[in-house]
């Protein structure tokens, strides 16, 4: 296989191709899927964990958080609208991309869950804007999206991102997506965390807890999408040698360090006038995070190893919600999947 050698898209039926794919790309499949016959039987259960995940924003009731709005600081309002209205943008990106990328994988297991994905990367988008419609009128809305279309520190953190996933979207090679999976990685991994940062923040000061649970779904699923497309990382190397180079390997460190850099950028700038929040200590946690998904791409450590440096983020983390049978912040009941090590839950 050559690595820069355009894929072509996949026929929606191909009879005399056997069901199980032969490769996850240049694979041959037939377009049906069975999971009882999959080439790597682990998506499925991956693909029953998203499932799991199921969920809807109206599900969540946010009156309380509309009449702690006007308690809100002034500064805390607009880190609040700005945050969201960024982290919007970046999942406004993710819904297309995961779509576009069924268009040329071969194995169905695989195109069912990069499916499932887009729709959850829908609910996010909708989510935030679900939030913003309770808090401040329409006018407002616009107002806050045009401002993070041109935020010079925005566009800066989404030009790695957009870069990877133009260049897949121009020219769709083996190349382009194995580095279209690693800005992936990036973005569901790291980039979002300096903002859930700020809305745990409030809710540890019981402050907007209807969004923080919002954002706790969210982030749930971000975590479960990130390991995912790590293991859809490692699979396509295993596959195509290729593509498993010194210089790619160096392409997944370098990346994932300018997304920490970035990241921690993105947080000096937002998070400048919100007491509470240690910026060094949020350095760390992001080195955390990037080491995390280093090791789940199989690779070593770049950072100095530790533990959680923000342990007051836990308690807003995904294990506390998925251990109860009812939402952390008493929605309504609701039954979650048991997190284990094999679903990527291990770790916040």
């Amino acid at each position: 296989m050559l690595v820069n050698t355009e894929l072509t898209k996949i026929k929606l039926l191909n009879p005399d191709f056997p069901n199980k794919s032969t490769g996850i790309i240049n694979g041959e499949s037939s377009g049906l899927l069975n999971w009882n016959d999959i080439a790597y039987p682990q998506m499925y259960d991956l693909y029953q964990t998203l499932l799991s995940n199921f969920w809807k924003a109206q599900e969540i009731n946010m009156q309380d958080d509309i009449k702690q709005w006007g308690r809100l600081s002034e500064i805390e309002q607009n880190v609040f609208l700005r945050i969201n209205t960024q982290l919007a943008s970046l999942d406004s990106l993710q819904t297309p991309t995961m779509s576009q990328v069924m268009d040329y994988v071969t194995d169905s297991s695989f195109k069912a869950i990069f499916a499932v994905i887009s729709q959850q990367e829908a609910v996010h988008n909708e989510s935030y804007s679900y939030i913003l419609s309770s808090l401040v009128p329409l006018s407002e809305q616009n107002a806050r999206f045009d401002q993070a279309k041109s935020d010079p520190i925005v566009k800066k953190r989404n030009e790695l991102i957009l870069e990877a996933y133009e260049e897949f979207r121009r020219k769709p090679t083996p190349e382009t997506l194995f580095k279209l999976g690693v800005n992936s990685v990036n973005l569901e991994g790291i980039y979002f965390y300096a903002g859930f940062a700020f809305f745990y923040h409030l809710a540890r000061q019981q402050k907007m807890l209807k969004t923080s649970t919002m954002i706790s779904y969210i982030q749930r699923d971000e975590m479960q999408h990130a390991y995912f497309i790590s293991q859809f990382i490692r699979i396509l190397l295993t596959e195509n040698q290729e593509l498993n180079t010194s210089e790619n390997i160096e392409y997944v460190y370098k990346t994932i360090d300018t997304a920490k850099k970035l990241e921690k950028e993105w947080a000096d700038y937002i998070l400048a006038d919100i007491e509470g929040i240690d910026l060094e200590e949020f350095e760390g946690y992001i080195e955390y995070l990037a080491n995390k998904r280093l090791r789940q791409l199989g690779l070593k450590n770049l950072y100095q190893e530790r533990s959680n440096p923000m342990p007051w983020i836990h308690v807003f983390s995904d294990e506390m919600i998925n251990d109860t049978k009812s939402d952390f912040f008493e929605q309504k009941s609701r039954t979650y999947s048991k997190v284990t090590q094999t679903n990527g839950f291990d770790e916040l």
